[in-house]
């Protein structure tokens, strides 16, 4: 093969990812603050940033027109494995295993190093080959999850024209448009299916440890 073809699937490196998954709502006023501290983090290639929007407090005039009720079921997922009664927004998650509102900029510095901590230990390794597929790589003791998360890198400016936000105009980057679940890692090294992605939709790839679990390793196309 020519070395100058582009690889069909690149992988950046997995080793360094810190995920950072912001759950919030077009119709919740205290939203946007913890929307735009989560923003500025986009551009650290430590970090990978998701946001979804769920679709709970559409009942409040305003209806979220990026919100997926799939995004609902996985952070109640989180709120089950962070032993919560109930769900909020704003709420950011570091590594599937500390949260925050994220409202303020100094504890979301905070959370990112508690996460970073984590991420730390991790022993997990994810990469992908130019027929599609993806490996996870870790002990033969461990096991986790396999998802791949697609999401919109472009970014929007929504004009809010009623409920709580009425009259502002909110920017969007990094919208999760679908969380599918791949397969089960049973420890060791084992492949799956990478599914193909168009219209300039972003991958990535998580092992988690279990149903809203600790992130094991993450990797992004």
């Amino acid at each position: 093969m020519s070395t100058s073809q582009a690889p069909e699937y690149p992988m950046l490196q997995s080793d360094a990812l810190t995920v950072i998954e912001l759950f919030q709502s077009q119709g919740c006023s205290s939203c946007p603050p913890a929307n735009s501290n989560v923003l500025k983090l986009a551009q650290d290639p430590n970090l990978l940033v998701l946001t979804y929007n769920v679709t709970y407090l559409d009942r409040l005039v305003w209806k979220d027109i990026f919100g997926n009720s799939a995004n609902d079921r996985r952070q109640w997922e989180y709120a089950r494995a962070l032993s919560r009664k109930n769900v909020f927004t704003p709420q950011v998650i570091f590594n599937g295993e500390v949260d925050g509102v994220g409202n303020n900029p100094r504890e979301l510095q905070s959370l990112i190093a508690e996460g970073s901590a984590s991420r730390a230990l991790n022993t997990v390794k994810i990469s992908s080959s130019m027929d599609g597929k993806v490996t996870v790589v870790g002990a033969e003791n461990e096991h986790g999850l396999v998802t791949v998360v697609r999401y919109d890198p472009k970014h929007y400016e929504v004009r809010i024209s009623h409920g709580e936000n009425g009259g502002r105009t909110l920017p969007h980057s990094h919208v999760v448009k679908e969380v599918r679940q791949i397969g089960n890692w049973t420890g060791g090294s084992q492949q799956f299916e990478l599914p193909r992605t168009e219209d300039g939709l972003k991958v990535a790839v998580l092992v988690q440890a279990g149903s809203g679990g600790r992130v094991l390793g993450a990797a992004r196309i």
